[in-house]
Parts: C-alpha cells; structure tokens; sequence
C-alpha cells in the first residue's frame, strides 16, 4: 500500500531514444564475442567476462529519470510470498547487522571495475527475517523511477549479494542509487537495481524492464547471456 514516502520527487523523464537504441543492440546482438567461460571442475573462471573492457570510474547509466529519495522518506518492503513482510525505514535498516563486501562489477554495455568495497545489509539476512514460503522462486524487484527487473531468490539469497547504502566509505551518491541499491556481482549489473524500495517474492517469474526488451533473463556475464 503506497503511502506519502512512496512520493518522492524525481528529475528528468526516460530517454526513448536510449530505449530504443539499447533494443536495437540486442536485435543485432551487439558486443557478443561468441565466447564463454562457464564455471569449471576447479570453481574458477576467467576474472574479465568475455566482451568486457576495464575501467577505473564507475560510469553513471540510468533511464534518464533519478529520483531524489530524502532519507527519512525512503522505504524497503519485502513482502509477497513471505511469512513476516518487512517494512524498514532507513534508520532501521541501518539498526540492522551490517556487512563489507568486495567485488567485481559488470555492465551489459560492455564495461568492468573491480574491487567496490560496499557496505550494506547481506539480501541473505533480509530473506531470512522475512521466512519466505515454501512457494517462493523469484524476486522482483520495483525502484522509486518506476524500474524493474527480477532474479531467481536462490540468486538473491547468496552470500555476495547486498543491499548497500555506502560505496568506498562513502554514503551512496543519488547517480548510482543513493540512498540504497542491490548489488548482485555475479550477474550484469542491470540486475542490480539503483534506488530500490520494493522486493517482492513470487511462485512464478516476472520479468522486468529490459527483460521485456529483448535482455535476457538471467544475465551471467561469463557465459554471455546479454540478450534473450
């Protein structure tokens, strides 16, 4: 149920244009190598995916849309297939068990940086407060721009996996997602949504934003899974 912190002022409106030329690339299929590095016997991969160049900056992508969320307006909701739905406020989130993370992040434009230090809450503890129900695969996830994208819960529930208020020692900057974002390294990064208030649990799939427009529905960056 949406109440007045759900209404949060937000700048810009989608860039269409930005919109059509990423469904453009995923009709041409562009940036595929035809490579793939799949998990071996040893449990190693290459570090760089295939296709991928390293950068050093974090480059700022959105739809063209940046909500400003003040922080005592922002909102977490876990709910769905869940036995005890959260509703967390940013100072309660806060309260919450905290957790630095290190990884390796990757773009579906072709981009990687290694090495964020996050700082977060673990989306495993999250899950386990919430006590899904037998029932739940999937998540779906719903940003304060109106964005949406989804992942298996088993994806979600692993121990890399973050909801992270903090980047280097700093507070998240409103461009990459401030004042809380997913972080989700081991899938394009597209998966891990900027600016998130809603996580919801669900029986069956729901894809999202650019699952919609030709993306695909997974997205493992070594085994190349740009588009569907």
């Amino acid at each position: 149920m949406a109440d007045e912190s759900d209404d949060v002022p937000v700048t810009g409106k989608v860039r269409e244009k930005l919109v059509e030329s990423k469904q453009a690339w995923a009709r041409e299929g562009r940036l595929l190598t035809g490579q793939t590095y799949p998990l071996g016997g040893t449990a190693t991969r290459e570090r760089l995916p295939p296709g991928q160049t390293l950068v050093t900056d974090w480059p700022v992508l959105d739809l063209g849309v940046q909500p400003d969320v003040a922080p005592d307006r922002w909102r977490l909701r876990l709910e769905g297939l869940v036995q005890a739905p959260l509703r967390l406020t940013l100072d309660e989130f806060m309260a919450l068990p905290q957790a630095e993370l290190v990884n390796d992040i990757h773009c579906v434009t072709q981009w990687s940086r290694y090495d964020n230090r996050w700082q977060g809450v673990s989306a495993r503890h999250l899950v386990e407060l919430a006590r899904p129900k037998e029932e739940a695969r999937f998540v779906s996830f719903t940003s304060y721009d109106g964005y949406t994208t989804n992942v298996p819960l088993a994806d979600f529930a692993r121990d890399e996996v973050l909801l992270a208020h903090s980047w280097e020692g700093r507070p998240l900057t409103r461009q990459h997602g401030g004042p809380v974002r997913v972080v989700i390294p081991h899938l394009y990064f597209w998966k891990s949504p900027k600016w998130v208030t809603r996580i919801e649990l669900l029986r069956d799939d729901r894809p999202g934003f650019w699952e919609v427009r030709g993306y695909h529905n997974y997205g493992d960056p070594w085994l190349e899974e740009r588009y569907g």
